[in-house]
């Protein structure tokens, strides 16, 4: 029902604001979802790859988009128009009863981050977002699980509450404890156990998307 695309890295797919004509399901690539404060402080909303859908929400509400979306490299998504897709769901309620499930599951999700941020430290909810990220974008390396997912250290910031220089400072001990090893725009976990017990108090789960 709807048209292939492909996109570049840094593109933006959705901007807040904007009218919501159509959804997009990602067939392959990563992209944010972010939020910007009025003191320009990007936040992270959540990472979405392979099998997700965007945009749904503001398609289904009719209402402007709530969020802004962006490509984290090279993207290949499927269009689908906004009539095309709530025309299916009628036409198909398991596929409305599944989406249902999901929004539910990412509301449950924003739910826990709240917690996340309110009750532990940035160096926990550093070390428990970055077993999440290998946990789902982790590929094999030599000397470790290289996270695949190319975030600068302001776009981790954003993604779990936190300050840029806190997060600096928390890769640092991390890297001086033989936990992970940093290379530009790329991270990877070379002692997972350890990374798991400084964010042992963090209520999460590795597999789940961030």
């Amino acid at each position: 029902m709807g048209s292939a695309r492909t996109y570049g890295a840094n593109e933006a797919l959705f901007r807040h604001g904007d009218p919501a004509g159509h959804v997009l399901l990602v067939v392959d690539g990563w992209v944010k979802i972010t939020m910007t404060s009025s003191t320009g402080y990007e936040a992270i909303l959540a990472i979405r790859g392979s099998g997700d859908v965007l945009g749904e929400v503001a398609v289904l509400d009719g209402r402007a988009r709530s969020a802004n979306v962006w490509t984290l490299g090279e993207t290949k998504a499927v269009l689908l128009a906004a009539e095309r897709f709530v025309g299916a769901l009628h036409e198909r309620p398991a596929i409305a009863i599944a989406l249902v499930v999901h929004v539910a599951d990412r509301l449950r999700r924003a739910d826990n981050r709240r917690l996340e941020q309110a009750a532990h430290s940035a160096t926990e909810r550093l070390a428990a977002f970055l077993l999440r990220l290998a946990g789902q974008h982790g590929v094999a390396a030599p000397d470790g699980v290289e996270i695949s997912v190319q975030l600068s250290q302001q776009e981790v910031a954003g993604a779990i509450g936190a300050s840029r220089e806190a997060v600096a400072r928390g890769l640092r001990t991390l890297r001086e404890r033989g936990v992970v090893i940093t290379r530009r725009r790329k991270l990877v976990v070379i002692a997972p156990g350890a990374l798991s017990a400084m964010a042992s108090s963090v209520p999460f789960d590795a597999e789940e998307p961030c």
